[in-house]
């Protein structure tokens, strides 16, 4: 009888118990009350995430495209100081300004003879000499701006000149190829007009997956980036080169952290493109639906002040680097959060915590009271008649 007594007594105290019980059982983190406002997180911006938040980190995120920016039409060829041109005049007979005033009678007394120059480098003042024609501006011009004034200054001293000058050297049109690519390089520009991927193929491609690669473009003092794969997808994105760019091919590990309630507890990278909140909870097997609280979905970030227009704590707390610590709270049994997940953008570095449901903690503390209990119950069925 006193067995009883006691066995019902132990379980009058197990169900009371049970109420405070997610104190101290075992779990993987915090539950969803615990992440409401308050003096634990004074300074943490929480945010609901709903398709105006989204909007506004899309608008921040976005990248801006290489045919909006650097689309513009490249260098016509234009010569530097340091370049190497060849000069050729041709002369009608029987000129001997250039010539030596032998004619070779198996060419007949009509045929055109050629002078050519040695080779000349445009000088730091850019230019070049031309006997009987005086200095010549090259640097900034095009092979025919030079033959144009080459040939006039030759009017009336030579008999009908005909000029072309030829680029032997070409060291400042050019582009640097640099980064993550199997050889770094200078490619020289042409007149045909190298594009972006012509100099990844120059560099004899990249070393690392297309999908994790990221190519910047430096041109002057801005700096523009996009990721591999969408330049490829893009034809557009493959935008003319112009002189002095510099391409560099970075590989971007980039990895968000799954903890909680979900299918797997990792680490997982993900594509220089990006992906999407809904995308990211797919690759970390979901939320569990025996653990799980749907409404207690959460991204710790670590955001630019100015990311969201308005903050809901005020004053708005930095941490030393001048960024803001935000939780994204995110309630799937609001369908309409599926549609907004599928468009929050994911950032490096992220960490999305799943909490447990009460339920399941409640579930947790019976299985381990009753672990007791049972026991106990056995032995008085045996020995307590």
């Amino acid at each position: 009888m006193m067995c009883r007594k006691s066995l019902q007594s132990l379980l009058s105290v197990a169900f009371a118990a049970a109420l405070g019980a997610c104190s101290f059982l075992p779990g993987s983190g915090f539950m969803r009350d615990d992440a409401a406002p308050g003096p634990t997180l004074d300074g943490i911006q929480i945010v609901d995430v709903d398709d105006a938040v989204a909007r506004q980190l899309l608008a921040k995120k976005g990248t801006r495209l290489f045919s909006e920016v650097l689309n513009a039409r490249p260098d016509e060829g234009l010569i530097g100081a340091g370049d190497t041109l060849e000069v050729n005049i041709w002369e009608a007979p029987p000129s001997t300004l250039f010539g030596t005033g032998i004619i070779d009678p198996k060419l007949g007394p009509l045929t055109s003879r050629v002078t050519t120059l040695p080779e000349q480098m445009v000088s730091k003042e850019g230019t070049i000499s031309v006997p009987f024609a005086g200095q010549i501006k090259a640097a900034g011009r095009s092979l025919p701006d030079i033959e144009a004034e080459i040939t006039a200054r030759l009017q009336g001293k030579a008999n009908q000149p005909q000029v072309i000058v030829r680029l032997t050297r070409n060291v400042t049109s050019k582009v640097i190829v640099v980064g993550e690519v199997t050889k770094n390089t200078v490619m020289p520009l042409t007149p045909r007009g190298e594009r972006l991927l012509d100099a990844l193929a120059a560099a004899e491609g990249v070393k690392q997956p297309v999908n994790k690669m990221t190519i910047q473009l430096t041109r002057g003092a801005t700096v523009y980036a996009m990721p591999l794969e969408q330049i490829i997808r893009d034809p557009a994105q493959n935008v003319p080169l112009q002189a002095g760019d510099v391409v560099t091919a970075l590989f971007q590990t980039q990895s968000f952290n799954a903890l909680g309630a979900t299918g797997k507890n990792e680490e997982i990278p993900f594509e220089a493109q990006g992906i999407t909140l809904s995308q990211a909870l797919a690759r970390a097997g979901g939320v569990t639906d025996n653990r799980a609280d749907p409404q207690a979905i959460f991204l710790f970030r670590f955001e630019p002040r100015d990311a969201i227009a308005s903050w809901p704590q005020q004053p708005v707390l930095t941490t030393p680097e001048g960024t803001v610590p935000v939780i994204y709270r995110v309630d799937l049994r609001n369908p309409r959060s599926l549609f907004v997940a599928q468009s929050f953008p994911i950032a490096n570095k992220d960490v999305i915590y799943v909490a447990n449901a009460p339920a399941a903690e409640l579930q947790k503390f019976l299985n381990l009271v009753f672990s007791v209990i049972y026991p106990v119950a056995a032995f008085q069925g045996l020995f307590g008649r």
